[in-house]
Order: structure tokens, then C-alpha cells, then sequence
């Protein structure tokens, strides 16, 4: 296909007013008096943050998702996005390819209820890459920064850990033709975390009121945490034991207990952390929990001088060969 029967007959249908029907070398939009424009920029690459022979429609979801959860930690509600397409000339997609894509993308931009403004399309000789910038908005000066931490807060978490993680794991050895050790719709169900991360969009204005510092869980839940703290100039205590596991993650600790390293260390959560004041707890639970969500206190925020500990099970503290996961080749 040309670029322009490209766009016209598969992005084209995605955009909005403000991308005016994608003919126009950029997009128009008027952010609304008394907020805030907030940016964010994700590319995820064949090889790299995805398997080529994934399915397309999990490419194009976990694309947009990546970006909307950066949105989500900001406490920013989503405007729209921008898309730009690298493809490989030595592996074209083809329309059924692009068709599937498209759908994962699309649906996951409706439920956001935002549209796509532009956009690129070049052909290269290296790997299909992908990238979205997106746009959201926030009251004027109220964007949720990493940086606000402050003593005395509790850490909380929205939700499991680890299920990316180990729905890479699983994708491996399902790509490998191994046999999970775990059940048919535990690994699944892990499968599908990894592909299809769920960004907290309903959480954003919840905690851009109750909490003080904010950020989502990509590259590991330890190194995410470190960098938070590190932000806001403090320490902090991190407690294994309260960290919220899914029940097929808690099936595969039983097998093997030297997977919570990966657990805890593993990307591809896009769960939020924020720094919450004691204060604002009960208000944060509650809103959390009208949207289905159950947050976890899993730490506490100290004084810098304390450092950044990590306790295990025992109480006991506990450190692991690295704290991030670091996206290098999967394939």
C-alpha cells in the first residue's frame, strides 16, 4: 500500500476533529482554559519490547497503553496521540496485519475516549518500530510529580506485581514449544497481562488529589520505587510480605520461590506507586475501590539518610542483583 491509501483506509477512521482527517501536515488542538498540557513519548520496538510474531492487535494495544499509564501517573486525564510507524521493509505487515493492529489500538482509544491527531509512516531496514506521543490535560500547576514524596507517607501500589513479569516468562516458553509448569489459565492469564497491560486511567484524578508523588511500575517494582524516592530526595522501607500478588503468581512462587526477583524486578506492570499521606489513605482506598481496584500499602516513606531498604518475608532486609528490568533483546 501507498502512505496515503494507508492512512486513509486504516487511520484515517481514528481520527478526531482535531487531526483534521489526517490530509494536513499537523494536527489543531485548544487545550481548555485553566489546564495544562501534559506530553509523553513511548516507542516499543519488534525484538525488543515485543515478539514480531505476537499477536498484532496486543502490539497496537500495548503501544497506546504504555503511553496512557505515563498519562495515569501524571493525573492527567488523556487528549489524544500522535502515531509513528517505522516498518521493516524485510518484514512488510501485511493488511491483515495492519487490519488487527489497528483494532487493538482503536479499541483501546475509544474506552480512553480519545482520538488519534497525526502522525508518521517511513519504511526502513531495521525492525518494526512504533511510537506514540500523547497528550493529556491537568488543572493548571496540579500535575502529579515523581518528586513530592514526603516523609512520613505510605507507598502504595494499585495492584499486582509481577504479572507482566512472569507473562514473559510464560510467552517465552509458549514461543519455545516448553510446557508450563503452571495451569492452562494461570499461564494465561500471565500471557495476557504481559500483552495486554491495563493503564489505571480511572485512578488518575483520585490520585492526583490524595497523593503526593506518583508514578507507574514499567521497569520493576524495587528500581521503580528507587527512583521515585531518589526524586523526592528521601528513603523509604519496601515490604515483600504486603506486595500484592495475583493467584498465579503466588502458584508460581510455591514452585519455585526464587521467582519473586523477578517478580519485584520485572517490567510490564503498569500499576501506579504513589507516596500517599496517612491522611488521604481512606479517601484514596475508597475512590480506588468504586473503581474496582484494591491499593496495597506495601512500604513507607523515611528520611534520606535512611537509605532505600528492601525487607523480605522475615522482616529482614534483603537485596537483589539489580532492581530494573532492562529491555534488551526478548527475541
Amino acid at each position: 500500500m501507498r502512505e496515503f491509501d494507508l492512512i486513509a483506509r486504516y487511520f484515517a477512521p481514528l481520527a478526531g476533529p482535531g487531526g483534521l482527517g489526517l490530509v494536513d501536515d499537523a494536527a489543531m488542538v485548544k487545550p481548555p482554559v485553566g489546564h495544562d498540557l501534559i506530553i509523553t513519548c513511548d516507542a516499543i520496538a519488534a525484538g525488543t519490547h515485543f515478539f514480531a510474531d505476537d499477536p498484532p492487535a496486543t502490539i497496537g494495544h500495548k503501544l497506546l497503553a504504555v503511553n496512557l499509564s505515563d498519562l495515569a501517573a501524571k493525573g492527567a486525564a488523556p487528549l489524544g496521540f500522535v502515531l509513528s510507524l517505522h516498518l521493516s521493509k524485510k518484514a512488510m505487515p501485511d493488511e491483515a496485519w495492519m487490519a488487527a493492529f489497528v483494532e487493538g489500538l482503536g479499541a483501546l482509544a475509544k474506552d480512553a475516549g480519545i482520538q488519534l491527531l497525526g502522525g508518521d509512516t517511513v519504511m526502513q531496514d531495521g525492525p518494526l518500530n512504533l511510537s506514540i506521543t500523547a497528550f493529556g490535560l491537568v488543572p493548571t500547576g496540579r500535575m502529579l510529580k515523581r518528586s513530592g514524596a514526603q516523609v512520613g507517607d505510605l507507598l502504595v501500589v494499585t495492584g499486582f506485581i509481577g504479572d507482566g513479569a512472569l507473562g514473559l516468562r510464560e510467552r517465552i516458553a509458549q514461543r519455545s514449544g516448553v510446557t508450563s509448569s503452571l495451569t492452562a489459565d494461570h499461564s494465561g492469564y500471565l500471557i495476557d497481562r504481559y500483552l495486554r497491560p491495563q493503564p489505571r486511567l480511572k485512578m488518575a484524578q483520585a490520585f492526583r488529589r490524595h497523593a503526593h508523588a506518583c508514578m507507574d511500575i514499567s521497569d520493576g517494582l524495587i528500581g521503580d520505587c528507587a527512583k521515585l524516592l531518589s526524586a523526592s530526595g528521601k528513603g523509604g522501607t519496601l515490604r515483600l510480605a504486603d506486595v500484592p500478588k495475583s493467584v498465579a503468581v503466588r502458584a508460581a512462587l510455591r514452585e519455585n520461590p526464587k521467582l519473586i526477583e523477578q517478580v519485584v524486578t520485572g517490567g510490564d506492570d503498569y500499576e501506579l506507586l504513589a507516596a500517599v499521606s496517612p491522611a488521604n489513605w481512606e479517601r484514596l482506598e475508597e475512590a480506588c475501590l468504586q473503581q474496582g481496584l484494591l491499593p496495597v500499602v506495601i512500604g513507607a516513606v523515611t528520611e534520606a539518610s535512611d537509605g532505600f531498604r528492601v525487607l523480605d518475608e522475615a522482616g529482614k532486609g534483603i537485596r537483589f542483583a539489580k532492581g530494573s528490568y532492562t529491555h534488551e533483546a526478548e527475541q
